[in-house]
């Protein structure tokens, strides 16, 4: 028997279906969406969530002309199967395959490249206001979570799209969820609205009761409504948003197709901006992820039929980190943990438990984490925040006026540093050595294992001044360390000494630097390997003596060349004149880099240990390249 689904394409085949069909479409595309996760990995909870909802919308409005923004992205796999691209969703996630967030070059259906929260409303507001200046006409909509809502970004956008009248359709996807349980104000006022529903259907029974009333009905209703709207500004929340400038409509049961196409029907009537109220549920169609939605936010390959991943689960980063942070803070009771809505992703659940009044979660808003943090450190608090390296590119101001002006000893840990792999240009997190190795006063750490970050941790709660601590997702190296010198500031760790060319790496790297001196001890090379551990400061006194004993230098790094260690290495030799150095740098070009898994991506770029040697052995045997003179890089 023919599935639907496979005549289905384009959103054009869609609004040929009748109620019944799209509702046999959505079980299709729902064991799709599972199927393709449970071998590939990615973000199941979410999609499943909103597979009603992406139909709908495409049945209602005329895509592509009409524009949809979709909020962080990463539940766009439903749009994609509409869209043209259901052939090829077995690759999603994969190195060349469909990328798991919205990209413009993948289909003209994706209207915005999106991979952070909080940035929707923004986006559409704007295309509506170049629609409305160039005297155009189709929709804008906005499709954006509950969790999202708690981003700043997203509360200005309101804001401002509240008073400017422009033609907007905002879609609040009501779950309740972000990644963990959403927490703070808003969250709160979303739930009170919720259990307001049964309260307006009564209102509405009441108000044409009365109405029907001979001779002053009409009257007595209007007069009743001018008072009763006084005291629902105090007792119904909605008014927040009718009160910013939005008409509100809502809320809607998320998975009745008939109700949403109702209601969108009814949005594209209304003149100015319109908020629509959708409550969803994170994981609909599949008890496991239904029971679970944290556990399957984002997710590797699985058992369709028990749920458990297929990746065996190892120690990891963020786990060590989240062990370590417990271990201190049972010493010392002036430590405090702020997370950003990521409490497991960061390993902060069990601090959460341990410690209940000594953690912060400030929900989907990391300005507002290190703006308090620095807060917390000025009166004598140790706060600790762990946010991926990607996000804290939403906070560099705060990082720099809010903590290292006033030297404030904020503990910054950028978790998911180097390549992530799967989540493609949005989540990588290559630029942090770049753009926190300008600010003054903010000292930068990376470990080369486990052990180094437990020992830097530690360092951080005694320094009392700004630090970063950046290390990536997952393991260790390939390499196992029998030695961990003890951490001094501003010191490097000389791994293996050599005389025939300098290794200097930083973070999980210097892993990679040792598999490579073990390559070259095959044709007699002898490596220096410098875990350089400070990238500020910058231990350039030992640096120094060993690049100007071997004169040959390769620096690797899981950043961009510009602005990271390459960089400093660079100045470093430039700056105290060492004449006559041959150097080669190993990381990442100053581009965004797509998905694929990190060996894919390590590989592509010339981050393995083979071609790293081999560039090696091709540096120590060319006299002329790469030379750097004195005052020239």
């Amino acid at each position: 028997m023919d599935k639907i689904l496979d005549n289905v394409n384009t959103p054009d085949d869609l609004k040929k279906l009748n109620i019944k069909e799209k509702q046999q479409l959505a079980r299709e595309i729902r064991e799709m969406i599972i199927d393709i996760v449970s071998k590939n990995g990615g973000h199941l909870a979410s999609n499943l969530g909103v597979v009603e909802l992406t139909i709908a919308l495409h049945s209602i409005f005329d895509m592509p002309k009409d524009k949809i923004i979709w909020d962080v992205g990463h539940q766009t796999y439903v749009h994609k199967i509409l869209t043209g691209r259901k052939d090829k969703i077995n690759t999603l996630r994969q190195m060349n395959g469909i990328a798991g967030f919205p990209k413009t070059s993948e289909s003209e259906y994706d209207n915005f490249d999106t991979g952070h929260s909080s940035t929707s409303i923004s986006v559409a507001l704007g295309m509506a206001k170049a629609r409305d200046l160039k005297k155009e006409d189709y929709n804008v909509i906005a499709v954006i979570g509950d969790g999202a809502l708690t981003g700043g970004m997203a509360l200005e956008a309101l804001n401002d799209a509240g008073a400017s009248k422009n033609n907007l359709i905002v879609i609040l996807n009501d779950n309740e969820m972000s990644i963990s349980k959403n927490v703070g104000g808003v969250p709160m006022l979303l739930s009170k609205i919720r259990s307001k529903k049964l309260y307006k259907a009564s209102n509405e029974y009441i108000r044409n009761s009365i109405e029907k009333i001979p001779v002053i009905g009409k009257k007595l209703s209007k007069c009743i409504k001018r008072v009763k709207r006084s005291i629902k500004q105090l007792l119904i929340p909605n008014m927040f948003f009718e009160d910013i400038g939005f008409s509100y409509l809502g809320p809607v049961y998320g998975h009745n197709i008939t109700e949403l196409e109702d209601i969108m029907k009814m949005s594209k009537q209304i003149e100015g901006p319109v908020l629509i109220h959708v409550i969803t549920k994170k994981g609909k169609g599949y008890k496991i992820a239904e029971d679970n939605p944290d556990d399957f936010h984002s997710t590797s390959g699985f058992n369709i039929e028990t749920g458990k991943s297929k990746k065996i689960k190892k120690d990891d980063y963020s786990k060590i980190f989240g062990e370590k942070l417990i271990e201190l803070a049972e010493k010392n009771t002036n430590i405090v943990a702020i997370t950003a809505a990521m409490k497991d992703g960061t390993g902060l659940s069990n601090f959460a438990r341990e410690f209940p009044s000594r953690f912060f979660d400030v929900g989907i808003a990391e300005q507002h984490a290190l703006g308090f943090a620095g807060g917390l450190a000025k009166l004598g608090m140790i706060p600790v925040v762990p946010i991926y390296s990607s996000f804290y590119q939403r906070a560099y101001d705060q990082v720099i006026h809010d903590i290292c002006i006033q030297n404030l000893g904020v503990i910054m840990c950028a978790d998911r540093a180097g390549i992530v792999g799967n989540d493609g240009e949005t989540h990588q997190g290559i630029f942090d050595l770049s753009f926190f190795s300008v600010v003054p006063n903010l000292n930068i750490m990376a470990p080369k294992d486990f052990k180094e970050l437990a020992d830097m941790l530690e360092f951080a709660v005694n320094l009392n001044k700004p630090v970063v601590i950046r290390y990536p997702r997952g393991g260790e190296g390939n390499i196992k360390f029998d030695k961990h010198e003890k951490i001094e500031f501003g010191k490097i760790e000389t791994i293996r000494e050599g005389k025939d060319i300098t290794i200097i790496a930083i973070g999980k790297m210097v892993s990679r630097a040792c598999e490579v001196r073990e390559i070259l001890k095959n044709d007699n090379i002898e490596a220096e390997v410098i875990n350089v551990r400070f990238l500020k400061p910058l231990d350039e006194a030992n640096i120094k003596e060993s690049i100007i004993k071997t004169k040959k230098v390769i620096t690797i790094e899981d950043n961009i060349l510009k602005g990271g260690l390459a960089s400093s290495i660079k100045e470093l030799i430039v700056d105290n004149n060492i004449n006559e150095v041959k150097l080669e740098s190993f990381g990442y070009p100053n581009i965004f880099v797509k998905h694929g898994t990190v060996e894919e991506i390590e590989k592509l770029y010339g981050l393995d240990a083979e071609n790293i040697a081999n560039r090696t052995k091709e540096l120590l045997i060319s006299e002329d390249k790469n030379r750097i003179k004195t005052g020239k890089v």
